[in-house]
């Protein structure tokens, strides 16, 4: 069984999402969705928050390349980073990414956010079945207890980490916060469908 096939069969999920500025859409139609050490060569909006990049700046996988050489996806969109960001959901879209990318040579998944110091990387077979996905879509991350509400936010940022580069080909759709962001994005020549789903936004 392909860890695309695994995924789904634990997940009985589709799709992995990607949280990108709208701005940068017209470069990813055509260079991909590009590690942070290639998006830097280029010009580009970036989103991320200052702090957490430059955790992930010291962060090398075991047996594998810096993190930094990693484009990143997350199995749940609607996480931390999202609600971090929602005071810009009209400049952001969520990029669905096919399942199958879990296929591709030199693909890692961590169990949690992979800046923490606590995450594990896995081999997608292996990390699949390493994942505590109930946490990973749980509805929030909230608990009374701030040890186990650190660990929930932090599993809930779990990602697959490609080497390099996602080719635009694996994205499938995008998920916008209103029909203006939707017009905004039309007009970055996205071709592919477009959904206005305010409730995926924090």
């Amino acid at each position: 069984m392909k860890p695309s096939e695994l995924f789904t069969e634990i997940t009985r999920q589709t799709g992995l999402y990607n949280i990108q500025a709208i701005d940068n859409i017209p470069s990813i139609m055509q260079r991909g969705l590009l590690s942070n050490q290639e998006a830097a060569k280029i010009k580009h909006t970036s989103i991320a928050m200052q702090e957490v990049q430059e955790r992930r700046e010291a962060v090398h996988i075991p047996n594998g390349m810096a993190l930094h050489q990693y484009a990143n996806v997350y199995f749940d969109p609607r996480n931390p980073m999202l609600y971090k960001r929602k005071d810009e959901n009209p400049n952001i879209c969520i990029l669905k990414i096919d399942r199958t990318i879990l296929d591709l040579e030199g693909v890692i998944v961590s169990d949690r956010n992979a800046s923490s110091k606590y995450a594990s990387f896995y081999p997608p077979k292996l990390g699949l079945r390493e994942i505590d996905f109930e946490l990973v879509y749980a509805a929030n991350w909230t608990d009374e207890n701030e040890y186990v509400y650190y660990k929930k936010k932090s599993v809930k940022c779990a990602e697959v980490l490609i080497p390099f580069v996602v080719p635009f080909v694996y994205v499938v759709c995008a998920a916008v916060y209103d029909d203006a962001a939707k017009q905004k994005l039309e007009e970055t020549g996205f071709n592919r469908n477009i959904f206005v789903a305010p409730g995926l936004f924090f």
